[in-house]
């Protein structure tokens, strides 16, 4: 049988095991590889007046086609009352009450939940990624 080895015998140690405590590299705030948006904004710089222009552009784009849809349907209106009164009867009704108000909210809903997206865009393109907010369920 062999003894077991006490630790003043020489030979072949382990070697000496370090902790290395510290941030993780992956945790470490780099700097930007570009210049943040917002600074471009902030600045006035033509960047920065560039990101603004289009978000107004896309936000002027959406509010655009809510007023082209709701135009377009008030606009059929007049044609509808026009119509000789044998003809169009309770249809008036109808359309006033069932049809008119569900497309307006309809459209309205769309213009908002794409104007929502438009800032969105734009706050994450103007964001720092490091500062990015976690994204959490979407409100309904």
């Amino acid at each position: 049988m062999s003894e077991p080895q006490s630790p003043q015998q020489p030979g072949p140690q382990p070697p000496r095991r370090e902790v290395v405590t510290g941030v993780p590299r992956g945790a470490r705030r780099r700097p930007p590889a570009h210049t943040p948006a917002r600074s471009e904004i902030s600045e006035q710089t033509t960047l920065g007046a560039t990101y603004v222009r289009a978000l107004m552009r896309s936000q002027l784009r959406a509010g655009l086609g809510a007023l082209a849809a709701l135009a377009l349907l008030v606009g059929t209106l007049p044609l509808l009352f026009a119509l000789p009164r044998s003809a169009s009867g309770p249809l008036e009704w109808v359309a006033l009450g069932l049809v008119v108000y569900p497309v307006m909210w309809l459209i309205g809903r769309w213009y908002v939940t794409r104007a929502e997206r438009n800032e969105a865009d734009f706050t994450g393109l103007v964001m720092d990624p490091a500062e990015a907010p976690v994204p959490g369920p979407r409100k309904q």
